[in-house]
């Protein structure tokens, strides 16, 4: 994910503010809110994280209520053409594999899945496996932004506290 970030900084750095940074990095997949504030955090931007908070929280938001809404159907459409239909089949297969604990806990399995910081976790991965599983939006959302809550307070104590006395 490092690697990821610090393409990201370079592509960007000197472009924007480093405080769009963060937000932008926080709203791409896989990176998501972890990646936004690790590239916000001292060994990198140095963002504050009164600045880098809610930028992050606000960054991995804004894609959810889109993905929860209108994945299902723009991936049955899709899945109608030659040149889509694998690409999808392969993404729904790979979100479904880790659907085992939503599915049995619908909210609190969904609050875990996006809030526990560990490779292909994310409101991103949440959202589709919600989505694709039939799970109410108003189930679903805020058990998402409440994930990303919990993500935001692991991943800003690793950030800041851990980082920062590493590289502070």
């Amino acid at each position: 994910m490092n690697s990821l970030v610090n393409s990201v900084i370079a592509a960007l750095g000197g472009k924007i503010s480093k405080q769009a940074i963060v937000f932008l990095v926080s709203m791409i997949p896989i990176l998501e809110l972890r990646g936004g504030l690790l590239a916000a955090g001292p060994a990198l931007l140095d963002v504050p994280i009164l600045q880098a908070v809610p930028l992050c929280i606000i960054g991995n938001i804004i894609p959810v209520p889109f993905i929860l809404l209108l994945i299902t159907p723009i991936f049955n459409w899709m899945k109608t053409t030659k040149l889509f239909a694998p690409m999808v089949n392969k993404l729904e297969a790979k979100a479904m594999s880790k659907s085992d604990k939503i599915e049995r806990y619908e909210f609190w399995g969904l609050v875990l899945f996006v809030g526990i910081p560990l490779p292909g976790t994310g409101a991103w991965t949440g959202s589709l496996i919600a989505a694709l599983l039939g799970v109410k939006f108003k189930k679903a959302f805020p058990a998402i932004v409440l994930g990303i809550c919990i993500a935001t307070i692991i991943m800003s104590l690793l950030s800041y506290g851990l980082l920062a006395a590493i590289f502070g």
